[in-house]
């Protein structure tokens, strides 16, 4: 789906390597109201984000080909993307862990496994926080005319 398009479900690109435990995010998100798209690993999270522009991403950090790392700074520095809330995903709950995801572009950070009611909750906060940016005009991903006069 292209920019513009409305859905009648907000779309979540869950990103995650491990076959089992995207299907579980999937199945319980779909069943939770969401439309769900999904990603095995960093570049493809970073076609699809480019290609179907989810409303969310999940995106889990230790991925084959691209980290979640990378592939949220390359989101986030898109301005096509950078919009997108970025939830990362990670066995690591490690102090730093959630800073570094921070820092790296990830709007919230969330330690697996976690409850499903959890993660569907924090989905629909950032969902709500996102939605209440755009309807004020303080998107995230929107960058104000530079207040320079060119000479």
């Amino acid at each position: 789906m292209k920019a513009g398009v409305t859905r009648e479900q907000p779309l979540v690109l869950v990103v995650e390597d491990y076959q089992d435990a995207r299907e579980m995010y999937a199945a319980y998100l779909q069943f939770s109201g969401f439309e769900v798209a999904e990603a095995g690993n960093g570049v493809e999270a970073i076609e699809k984000t480019r290609e179907l522009l989810p409303d969310i991403v999940l995106m889990d950090l230790a991925l084959p080909r691209m980290d979640g790392w990378e592939a949220t700074k390359r989101l986030k520095s898109d301005p096509r993307t950078r919009h997108i809330p970025i939830v990362a995903l990670t066995g690591h709950a490690l102090a730093g862990f959630a800073e570094g995801a921070r820092a790296a572009g990830c709007d919230a950070f969330v330690t697996k496994p976690c409850l499903p009611d959890a993660l569907v909750a924090e989905i629909k906060r950032l969902l709500d926080q996102h939605r209440r940016k755009s309807e004020n005009g303080t998107e995230g991903g929107r960058t104000p005319k530079s207040s320079k006069k060119r000479t």
